[in-house]
């Protein structure tokens, strides 16, 4: 196997690197998305470069022989972290009754259509008896979450540490606040303790978490819970080609699983799905 061959530096990332005089020198405001300054290209470069260091390391990681002995302690300490993950959420999230799961980006702006939506649903999902659980972080997130609170509800955020974007919002409630290193256990507190899925227009976390609930529904690992996608505009592409070529071109599903997901565009409709859903059943977490 040849070796890894380090990738070489630009000559502007350098000239920035290496730019010694120690002040700052101003730029023309061409557009304000560029960086305007040196201190500010400096450091994207140096940021920049220290992610492309890192995915370098654990590429090269992947590849060093570890001894029987190095396996052992690593995977033994990771099982224990992994355990200690599980055992906070299953304490935290065990009571708090029924709640719904809002997935979506962590990069919706207060001022975006879908954010408040997002809080006009959690508002609503409160005044109809629900808690409301989210990743915890800004965005369609922070929305759900103010939208509890807002009307008193259960305010549940499920957080995970990311080297960007990610930071808990400031309307979870203090007790039901939790930080996962681990995707995977993150994924199963949304599940396990969630009556139904509301999926806000996102990136591949979002798409992540919505298919996970699914594929866990229509494998019957869990009950038919009410996945609802606000955002026809958005998700109707998606679901278009699920349809046309998941489904008729390479027969990769039965025509029963287009039934798993409703799309919306209104938050009343919403709620709607998810309570004429359970009104024949009395509300309990399912577990």
């Amino acid at each position: 196997m040849s070796k890894l061959k380090k990738t070489s530096k630009t000559k502007l990332a350098d000239e920035i690197l290496n730019a010694g005089s120690g002040q700052t020198i101003q730029q023309p405001n061409v557009n304000d998305d560029k960086l305007t300054t040196i201190s500010d290209m400096r450091e994207q470069a140096t940021g920049e470069r220290t992610i492309a260091l890192e995915d370098e390391q654990r590429v090269r990681q992947s590849f060093v022989d570890k001894d029987w002995n190095e396996i052992r302690i690593a995977d033994s300490w990771q099982i224990f972290k992994i355990m200690a993950e599980f055992v906070e959420g299953f304490e935290k999230l065990s009571k708090i009754g029924p709640c719904v799961s809002i997935f979506g980006s962590a990069r919706t702006k207060p001022e975006n259509p879908y954010y408040q939506m997002a809080e006009e649903i959690a508002a609503k999902l409160v005044r109809h008896g629900y808690g409301v659980i989210t990743g915890g972080g800004p965005g369609i997130m922070e929305a759900g979450n103010k939208g509890a609170r807002a009307e008193g509800g259960k305010s549940v955020g499920l957080n995970i540490e990311l080297p960007f974007e990610q930071t808990h919002n400031i309307y979870i409630d203090q007790d039901k606040c939790i930080d996962f290193d681990y995707f995977f256990v993150r994924k199963v507190m949304f599940v396990k303790y969630a009556q139904a899925f509301v999926g806000m227009p996102g990136g591949f976390g979002t798409l992540d978490e919505l298919f996970e609930a699914l594929t866990l529904i229509q494998t019957k690992k869990i009950g038919r819970f009410p996945i609802v996608l606000v955002g026809s505009a958005y998700w109707n592409g998606m679901l278009d080609w699920i349809k046309n070529v998941m489904l008729k071109e390479e027969h990769n599903i039965s025509a029963e699983d287009l039934n798993l997901v409703q799309i919306v565009d209104d938050a009343s409709e919403a709620v709607k799905i998810i309570d004429d859903f359970y009104h024949k059943y009395s509300l309990s977490p399912n577990f």
